[in-house]
């Protein structure tokens, strides 16, 4: 009997640890992920955009060094999360052409780089909006039932962790166009209530589990830090950072809110706080450069000209926390999504 109990017992801790061993991903399914260019891992690729960044010398420490269309020197955060939640080392865009239903399952990236909360951010760059992103979410379903089945499509929506980031390039360009009919706080406000809506939505549409991204440091970007942070001085642009802010304060506790009203969870995930201390102590983090990109001269780079044409590129993008005059390093997303993603996964399973 003794010999029994042991055996049984024994089989119990190695259930156990197998279980331990595949990690918590067992409950999440799929990474679905809405945005801008911080998440985007290619949608723009095909659109008649300028804002593009498939060539060289985007990716170049991405595996193979290929330039994907993302806006980075290699993987983005949406990877990242991707690889964090155990689904894969990379997410793919839902705009890839040669994506097969099976490259579905495990959850895909809807985000444009250059769109924004606000729809006329999108039309000035002629890039997919938020909302534009929801109706191929319904696609994304939508071929989900087609080739797996109802009760799949339902696992996807009821159990996996789904992510909207956006709001920088509301901040940092369109507010000029729209200075006409708001101030800068009653314009962060705005684009915090779009924010709540687009959550509501795509809670309509079955999410149960959704984190949403606060808005960055945006005036400490390079290239805002260059037009507008002083010819000299190049310091961080500080009413920039302040509507970031107040997008933040309004933000958190309406999703506060929100989640105590619907159903699921509803999470605000602040990456402000961390961004900001990396640009101001890089060297806690083992970066030596936070004021300028690697690519090119670092100070206004970004898109075409950033190009395999400019001799200015660092060696090392590993040193510097952004990658061209806009977007990090992978190795500056891989410190914020190491410092945060633990705090908050753990609300969701």
């Amino acid at each position: 009997m003794k010999l029994h109990l042991l055996w049984l017992a024994l089989v119990f801790i190695a259930v156990q640890t197998n279980a331990a061993k595949q990690g918590k991903n067992a409950t999440i399914p799929a990474l679905i992920v809405f945005g801008d260019s911080i998440m985007d891992t290619g949608n723009n690729n095909r659109l008649p955009t300028l804002l593009k960044c498939n060539f060289p010398p985007y990716g170049k420490d991405f595996p193979g060094g290929l330039a994907t269309g993302r806006f980075s020197d290699g993987r983005v955060p949406s990877d990242l999360i991707a690889e964090k939640l155990g689904l894969a080392k990379s997410l793919p865009a839902f705009m890839n052409p040669n994506l097969k239903p099976q490259d579905l399952l495990k959850g895909v990236t809807f985000a444009s780089g250059g769109t924004g909360y606000d729809p006329l951010t999108a039309k000035i760059m002629s890039v997919i909006s938020v909302w534009d992103q929801l109706t191929y979410f319904k696609q994304y379903i939508s071929t989900i039932k087609q080739h797996f089945g109802e009760k799949k499509a339902q696992d996807i929506l009821d159990h996996s962790f789904f992510v909207v980031c956006s709001s920088s390039n509301d901040l940092a360009h369109t507010f000029l166009a729209q200075s006409h009919k708001y101030d800068r706080t009653s314009y962060a406000n705005f684009l915090a209530d779009s924010a709540v809506k687009f959550v509501r939505e795509l809670h309509k549409l079955g999410a149960k589990k959704i984190g949403v991204f606060s808005a960055v440091p945006v005036g400490c970007v390079p290239l805002q830090r260059t037009v507008f942070g002083g010819l000299f001085t190049r310091g961080c642009v500080k009413p920039l950072n302040n509507m970031a802010k107040q997008f933040n304060a309004r933000l958190s506790p309406a999703l506060e809110s929100l989640d105590k009203e619907l159903d699921g969870i509803i999470l605000y995930i602040d990456v402000y706080d961390t961004l900001f201390d990396m640009i101001q102590h890089p060297s806690k983090y083992g970066f030596e450069v936070a004021d300028r990109g690697c690519c090119g001269t670092g100070a206004l780079s970004i898109s075409y000209m950033c190009n395999s044409l400019n001799p200015f590129t660092c060696s090392n993008s590993s040193a510097y926390i952004f990658w061209d005059s806009y977007h990090p390093t992978e190795r500056a997303y891989q410190v914020i999504v190491d410092n945060l993603l633990d705090k908050y996964l753990s609300k969701i399973y």
